[in-house]
């Protein structure tokens, strides 16, 4: 079912945790989860299609490997990209620097008719693409966690956010 909220023109679209997946998700081939802190659980993501989780560093990955599904699929594929969110489900600059890290990356590979929400993203990224790491520790969500469980646990997510390794929790189909 089409209506504004799924942004049904667009290839690339952005939204905000697993409501907003599944808002965006139909029509898509693909939805990527935006996890920088891995505070967010994509469980509750009602789709078909493939089903990533990625950060800042597995961007070009991504984006790569996005584009291998659109070769395969003979036609543009449509990405759903979804920024997880606090743990309740609250604004996480982390994950919107994620997610527009991740748009950024499909649109320097050519995938790149995006949705005014998804550009909104990308200026985000771009304008704080030197910052990233430090986001981790600086923000709300970094911060809580520090006062909950020690610097280990935002070190380690700060490593895995450098990272080009992503997670294909569920694979493209190919339709027939």
């Amino acid at each position: 079912m089409n209506s504004p909220r799924n942004q049904p023109q667009y290839q690339i679209r952005f939204d905000w945790g697993v409501e907003g997946a599944n808002a965006i998700a139909p029509g898509a081939h693909i939805v990527v989860w935006a996890d920088a802190l891995g505070t967010g659980d994509p469980s509750g993501i009602v789709h078909d299609g493939a089903l990533l989780t990625g950060s800042v560093g597995s961007r070009a990955a991504i984006a790569d490997w996005v584009l291998a599904r659109q070769v395969e699929l003979g036609d543009r594929a449509t990405v759903a990209v979804v920024a997880a969110g606090g743990p309740d489900g609250r604004f996480a600059v982390e994950d919107l620097l994620a997610a527009g890290a991740v748009i950024d990356a499909l649109a320097e590979v050519g995938i790149d008719y995006i949705s005014p929400e998804a550009a909104a993203a990308v200026g985000a990224y771009t304008g704080l693409r030197n910052a990233t790491g430090h986001v981790l520790s600086a923000c709300v969500t970094g911060q809580e966690i520090i006062a909950a469980d020690g610097r280990d646990r935002v070190d380690e997510a700060r490593k895995h956010n450098d990272s080009a390794e992503f997670k294909v929790l569920r694979e493209f189909v190919h339709p027939a």
